[in-house]
């Protein structure tokens, strides 16, 4: 299991479409190979700075059929009207977990 952490800064007062487009985008992720969850976290300290975190089986399933399926052009599609900048991605997984 890995997750997919996404750094979105996405322009000021687009907050709510962008929300909302994540919400739209969803079923892309959902129906898409090796995708077992998706959530947005937004950042108190810096309100247009968005984490998406999207739960995947595999680093190929995310790069390699998600990346170059119809399903990730529909949520750019929909999600880059709203960004700042190009979002930053990184692949995590948990080294440690205590309680």
């Amino acid at each position: 299991m890995v997750y997919e952490v996404a750094t979105i800064d996405i322009k000021e007062g687009s907050e709510a479409a962008f929300e909302a487009a994540v919400k739209e985008a969803a079923p892309y992720f959902q129906k898409s190979r090796g995708c077992r969850g998706l959530s947005l976290e937004r950042s108190v300290e810096t309100p247009t700075r968005y984490y998406l975190v999207v739960t995947w089986d595999s680093v190929e399933d995310h790069m390699v059929h998600f990346r170059n399926a119809p399903e990730f052009q529909e949520w750019r599609r929909l999600a880059s009207p709203h960004f700042a900048s190009a979002p930053t991605v990184e692949h995590t997984s948990v080294a440690v977990t205590c309680f």
